[in-house]
């Protein structure tokens, strides 16, 4: 199984306000960054994310993912009709959701979310890093990094500039 991060941060390192919010780093969306995601989401085969992203994704105009989701939550008890066939909700460690989905035949998993990313950290389960740096500034919000046990490395393979200044820098796991 491979445990993908693709995500976007500040300068400063956080992936999205105090509250949430994202405004200011979907004004780096353009067709260099939306042409990205779209090749990184090809080569997944599913989606996880904790119940805060995925309150976020509910309050888009359109559910934009084509893979099964798993929202890892111990909160959420009911999915709304229209997602019935696309979200699971699990309450699992991430040692313990990488083997549920291992046993249905799933090699390749994105995470995405502030505190589900942090946790496979934690249990050193993250093979590849892709972090979009948007030239900007927030002052404060969610970081992308906590507090960690053990050092991790990773090994940079590459950095890309867009023509908006969001820096792309891609790292495997050492």
């Amino acid at each position: 199984m491979k445990v993908l991060v693709y995500i976007g941060t500040s300068l400063d390192g956080f992936i999205a306000r105090t509250n949430g919010g994202i405004d200011w780093l979907v004004q780096f969306a353009n067709d260099e960054a939306i042409d990205s995601y779209m090749a990184f989401m090809s080569g997944v085969d599913a989606v996880v994310m904790g119940r805060g992203s995925f309150e976020k994704v509910l309050s888009l105009p359109f559910w934009p993912y084509d893979k099964p989701v798993f929202v890892l939550s111990s909160s959420i008890t009911k999915i709304p009709d229209n997602l019935a066939d696309k979200v699971t909700v699990l309450s699992l460690s991430p040692h313990e959701l990488i083997v549920h989905l291992s046993k249905k035949g799933i090699s390749g998993i994105y995470i995405d979310g502030g505190k589900v990313i942090q946790s496979f950290l934690r249990e050193d389960l993250v093979d590849e890093l892709t972090i979009s740096k948007a030239p900007i500034l927030i002052g404060s919000g969610i970081p992308l990094f906590d507090i960690l046990d053990q050092d991790i490395s990773f090994k940079h393979m590459r950095t890309l500039v867009q023509s908006n200044g969001l820096v792309r820098s891609y790292y495997e796991r050492k």
